[in-house]
């Protein structure tokens, strides 16, 4: 493929379209497209290279897992990933209880109606 030269028409993706776009390039930096101008919204951004950028719900989401993680003795870590567990076996003395009783629902209270 030949070099990139300004105008050109290449894909890129679209941050204002949220879409895989046609682009023109706008700028290059040591022969390499720098940035572009979406042809359907005329918004400008710097060359994605064809990728979405990550979602800022998903690196919050990262920053928040690794900060647990981080707060996390190693030691308890290593401990609980040793025993596994496993639920409680069903005996026949175990089967034999009686579940045990739900709550009776509440009952809505009502006003009569004033006429």
């Amino acid at each position: 493929m030949s070099e990139p030269r300004l105008g050109d028409v290449i894909d890129d993706y679209c941050v204002k379209c949220r879409r895989l776009t046609n682009h023109s390039i706008v700028s290059l930096m040591k022969g390499a497209v720098a940035k572009v101008r979406c042809r359907s919204c005329y918004h400008d951004h710097d060359y994605l290279r064809e990728q979405a950028p990550p979602s800022k719900k998903d690196q919050k989401k990262a920053e928040l897992f690794n900060a647990v993680l981080s707060s996390v003795d190693p030691a308890v870590a290593a401990e609980a990933e040793a025993v596994p567990h496993t639920p409680p076996a069903i005996t026949a003395e175990t089967a034999a209880e009686e579940p045990p009783q739900a709550a009776s629902p509440a009952k809505k209270k009502t006003r009569a109606k004033r006429a």
